[in-house]
């Protein structure tokens, strides 16, 4: 019998002082079985980062030409490809051809991403962003992780605080240049 989709409820207060975006956020995420938790937590703070009018998560691995987030205008035109992880050369050109922006975000050493990417064509590569988010964050923010989770998340100069309970989780998202 395959295993279905497990459904994480996120309750986020929003304050991006980076961007002057203050939102009260009800995300109704599903996590598919092979996706890990730092992979679920890495999309919810992309999300967060991105925030936007029409942004929105794809419908996963069930559409996988479909980018991990996306930011769409009020006629459906793609503003914005998000992928998260370690994306491969080849969606990464065609997420470029088909989108004015590409982001990506990785819960990964960037380090590695970027020898993964080395020499690859991709169209407008320089103009990629790959952030990395804080590696101990993630994992400290995945092993909280629960079904229905409230938070508060503060962004301020790049530096991330995540508020769980009574309990502030901190690191940073840097960005790296994909050439």
């Amino acid at each position: 019998m395959a295993l279905s989709a497990t459904i994480h409820n996120f309750e986020i207060q929003l304050a991006d002082m980076d961007r002057g975006v203050y939102e009260a956020l009800s995300l109704r995420v599903a996590r598919h079985p092979s996706e890990t938790p730092e992979y679920l937590v890495t999309r919810v703070l992309a999300y967060c980062l991105e925030y936007a009018e029409g942004i929105a998560f794809s419908r996963g691995i069930s559409d996988p030409d479909e980018p991990s987030l996306s930011v769409r205008d009020l006629t459906g035109a793609l503003k914005v490809w998000i992928e998260i992880g370690a994306p491969d050369a080849a969606r990464l050109h065609r997420a470029a051809k088909a989108a004015p922006r590409v982001a990506i975000y990785t819960h990964r050493d960037p380090a590695q991403v970027l020898r993964q990417l080395a020499g690859e064509k991709i169209h407008r590569a320089e103009a990629i962003e790959l952030y990395a988010v804080d590696r101990a964050l993630v994992a400290a923010f995945a092993e909280r992780l629960d079904r229905r989770t409230v938070m508060d998340l503060s962004v301020t100069d790049a530096h991330l605080y995540v508020t769980l309970g009574a309990e502030t989780l901190t690191g940073t998202v840097e960005r790296h240049p994909l050439v």
